[in-house]
Parts: structure tokens; sequence; C-alpha cells
């Protein structure tokens, strides 16, 4: 029985030693912080969606880790999908809550981000929109927070390049019935454009859509100078076949949700003109642009979820900034306390890839009031960067 009892002690020792020795070999911090990630990545903008995160998961690889009151967390990333839609946003955002994050990033697609964000401010967990560019998402939500700029700044740049760079007076917008986010910004536009002198013509297609014939007929019939519908990149791919079927002239204007190698891939080799508006330029930061780049083509499934090839998306620059906003916030905060990052978060500042981010103290919103414009080159398949437009 002694003997036994040796050796059962002995195993007990060997058993501890080893955990203390893998503990301390590893280098791992015992604490955890959880960053939640509220983003489609099936529906309508999925694609879109895929990109955004890739932008988060990349920049998780690139610090896994933050120091938070003088203590090493190791970052938990916890991902959803949001599929889209805005009627399955809010248990998408409640598994969020009972994940324990501290702080959500999140969504591409206003209209998500507006129906998940009670469920955000009932839990106390602050949410900070990465592209969700419509200012319903902020307004009345103190919880929810953005870093990108809002939509009556982006209508108002489409409307003037309209008017004045293209020189169109009457311009064709169509957007999708019911959808936040492209009807916000075809709103902002018509108001902004017609402000100018201009006229619009005004269509909107219902969900489940897929035959944009009549649409294209209708602004070719109207003699339009311009197609502006800021749409999903499925909606867009199918516009763009349209157009080029019909044989119209019209450029294809539209927001920030068309700045994707979809598109590109879509116009590509294609007789169309497409402009965009956006939030990062590919080759305004050439490391970020490289290292990103190896780490989409190093891996099948970041590849997959780019589209194919490693175009750098903006949105994805901006999920690398959001990532690294939430880790200052969480630092400045000193706590992983969902009400201290909130209480944080509205005088955080860093130094993105995408420029400086900073909030103003109303709604939580970015202070930003400069828009990236794009080309695509439809021979190569690539965007040409024209110049910024800065208002204000």
């Amino acid at each position: 029985m002694k003997k036994l009892i040796a050796v059962i002690l002995a195993l007990v020792m060997v058993l501890a030693l080893a955990a203390c020795g893998a503990s301390g070999s590893s280098g791992k911090a015992e604490n955890t912080v959880t960053i939640g990630v509220f983003e489609p990545a099936s529906g309508d903008n999925g694609a879109g969606g895929k990109q955004e995160t890739l932008g988060v998961q990349y920049a998780n690889s690139v610090q896994p880790t933050v120091e938070i009151g003088g203590k090493t967390y190791n970052v938990v990333v916890k991902y959803v999908d949001n599929e889209s839609s805005n009627d399955k946003a809010p248990s998408a955002a409640a598994e969020l809550v009972n994940a324990g994050c501290s702080i959500v990033l999140g969504s591409y697609g206003s209209g998500v981000s507006i129906a998940g964000g009670p469920t955000f401010e009932e839990a106390g967990i602050p949410a900070v929109g990465i592209t969700c560019t419509n200012p319903q998402v902020t307004e009345g939500n103190r919880y929810y927070f953005r870093i990108c700029f809002l939509d009556p700044f982006q209508g108002t740049v489409l409307a003037n390049y309209a008017f004045n760079e293209l020189g169109v007076k009457k311009a064709y917008c169509l957007n999708k019935l019911g959808d936040d986010y492209s009807g916000g910004l075809v709103n902002y536009f018509i108001e902004a454009f017609e402000g100018l002198g201009g006229e619009c013509v005004h269509e909107e297609f219902p969900d489940g859509n897929s035959d944009f014939t009549s649409y294209v007929a209708n602004a070719k019939a109207a003699d339009c100078g311009v197609f502006f519908s800021p749409v999903s990149t499925e909606a867009a791919q199918l516009i763009i076949d349209q157009v080029v079927a019909q044989g119209a002239s019209f450029p294809l204007l539209a927001g920030d949700t068309w700045d994707s190698n979809v598109i590109l891939q879509a116009a590509k080799g294609k007789d169309v003109k497409i402009t965009v508006t956006t939030f990062y330029p590919e080759g305004a930061n050439a490391d970020f642009d490289n290292n990103i780049k190896k780490w989409i083509n190093g891996n099948a499934t970041n590849l997959a979820n780019n589209g194919g090839d490693d175009t750098v998306a903006a949105v994805t620059a901006m999920g690398y900034d959001a990532y690294f906003f939430a880790l200052a916030a969480l630092q400045k905060a000193g706590s992983t306390e969902p009400a201290k990052v909130m209480d944080a978060i509205w005088n955080t500042e860093i130094e993105g890839v995408t420029g400086p981010i900073a909030l103003e103290q109303t709604n939580g919103d970015a202070i930003r009031n400069t828009a990236f414009v794009k080309q695509a080159d439809t021979a190569s398949g690539t965007w040409i960067a024209l110049d910024p437009v800065t208002i204000g």
C-alpha cells in the first residue's frame, strides 16, 4: 500500500511539473479578451462581409495579444454570420452578447447594423461599425460607434462628381426597396444632385429581383447621363451585364459597396465605365498591401473569401483598422469590462492604414471628410485611383 501511495504521489508531482512547464514554455497569457465580429458571410452582402472580416482576421494574426491594465491578454475573436438579414441580425447579435464579448466590430451593411444595434445597447456592449455608412446606425444608440464616413457626405461627393466632373444634368437612381443602405445613399445623392440644379429619375426594385432589363431600359429611355445604383455586389453584376447587353453609353456610379474585385471581374473586358467612392485605395500603404497580399495568397480559404485574387478591398483595410481601434479602446479602458470600454471609446484615437481615426462626441461617428474615388480599368481588371475628394 505504501508503495502504491508513493507511486501515485510521484505521478501527481510529474503531472504538476509538466503542467507548469507547459504553461511556462508557451509564453502565453492566461487572460483572454473576446472581440466579437458581427458580419454577413452569406446573403446579398456575403461577399463584402467576408472581405471585411478578412481585415479583422489578418489584424489578429499580426497582433494576437494586447496589454490591458498591466496584464497580457490573448485576443479571442468570435465570428457570427448575420446572413445579411435584418430579421436574423438580433439573434446573431445576441450570440455575441452570450459569448461575453468586451467589444463588437461590424457590420458590413447598414440595415443589419441598425437591426442588431438595440441588442448590443440592451446588453451594454459597445459596437464599432466598420463600413456601415447610414446615419441611423449611431443615431439614438449611444452604444454604437463607427470608423467610416457617412452617407450624407458620400452622397454629396458622388452628386458633385456626376454634376461637375461628368457634366451630367439628369441622373437615373436605383436602389433596393427596404434596404437602408442603398435607399439612404440614393436619397442623399438626389438631395445633393437636385441642389446643384440637376434632375433625377428614381426607381426601386424588390427583394429577390434578378432581372434588371427594364431598369436599364428606363434609364436609356429617359436619356439619363449616369446610372447611380449603390446596391450589393450581387445585384451590381447583373446591372453591369444589362448595361453592356443593351449598349448603354452612360457611366455607372456607385458608393463603397461596389469597391470590390467582384465588380472588377464582372466588368473585365466589357465596354462599361464604372466609378465608385470608397475608404481606401490600394497603393496608399505599400507595406500593408504587400503583407496582406502574402497572407491572402498563403491560405486557400482566405483567397476564396477575397473573391479569388489578392486585390486589396477598402473594406478589408477598414476591418484591419477597426481591430486595432478596438485594441486601443481596451488599453485605454484598462479593463475588459464592456462598460469601461464603452467609456474609453469616445476618446480613443489611432493612426490607421486608412488614415487617422477619432470620433466626434455627439453620435460617436468618425471625424472623416475625405472620400477616395476609383475608376475600373476594364482592360486590366484593376482600379485606377483618381484624386480624393475632401469636403468641409
